[in-house]
């Protein structure tokens, strides 16, 4: 994939939105570590290839669109039924509150570094408070472009989710993940 200045279009279509959350707790054998994929989304990142600062990337998620990929660990394996939980536990008041915050956004400030290995500080917004985030990439040799993020979860007034009497719980801080398979002019077709 050939990096030129431009402006360009990010979405599912091109690129993957990854949630990986972690367990704590006495009862964390019994739980799953998760891979939520984000499957509405859009986004645009402009590419200033010779001065990153004039860069930019925004980005917003559809809160709902979370579906659970993969749960590995635990004592049995993840089922339909458990996906179809999770989901209605992420969306509920007291996790992500999806009925009133009905999206997450993020606004890049600064972008720095090079096409090979970046960072990109910014505004991540969710439940609507806004905090910075620093996301961290990189091109592999095989032309994808990756990166990676650690949100703490309360820091937006998340509270982790219990089970068994708090023995179970998620751990506060969950690693999002992004992949760019491939880079849509904006100005191309739809």
């Amino acid at each position: 994939m050939a990096l030129t200045d431009g402006t360009y279009r990010l979405g599912p279509s091109t690129a993957r939105l990854l949630i990986k959350t972690g367990r704590a707790g006495l009862g964390r054998r019994a739980g799953h570590d998760l891979t939520i994929e984000a499957v509405r989304w859009s986004g645009d990142a402009v590419l200033v290839v010779g001065d990153p600062d004039r860069s930019s990337v925004s980005v917003t998620v559809e809160t709902g669109s979370l579906e659970v990929r993969e749960g590995t660990g635990g004592l049995k394996a993840l089922t339909d039924a458990d996906r179809a939980q999770i989901k209605r536990t992420l969306e509920d008041k007291a996790l992500l509150h999806a009925a009133e915050h009905p999206t997450i956004t993020f606004r890049s400030t600064r972008v720095t570094g090079t096409p090979q290995s970046f960072e990109i500080t910014g505004d991540l917004t969710i439940k609507g408070r806004t905090r910075p985030v620093t996301v961290h990439g990189k091109r592999n040799g095989d032309g994808l472009l990756r990166g990676w993020a650690i949100v703490t979860q309360s820091t937006w007034g998340i509270k982790p989710y219990t089970a068994f009497l708090g023995a179970l719980r998620l751990a506060d801080e969950v690693r999002m993940e992004f992949e760019v398979a491939r880079l849509e002019l904006a100005d191309g077709p739809r």
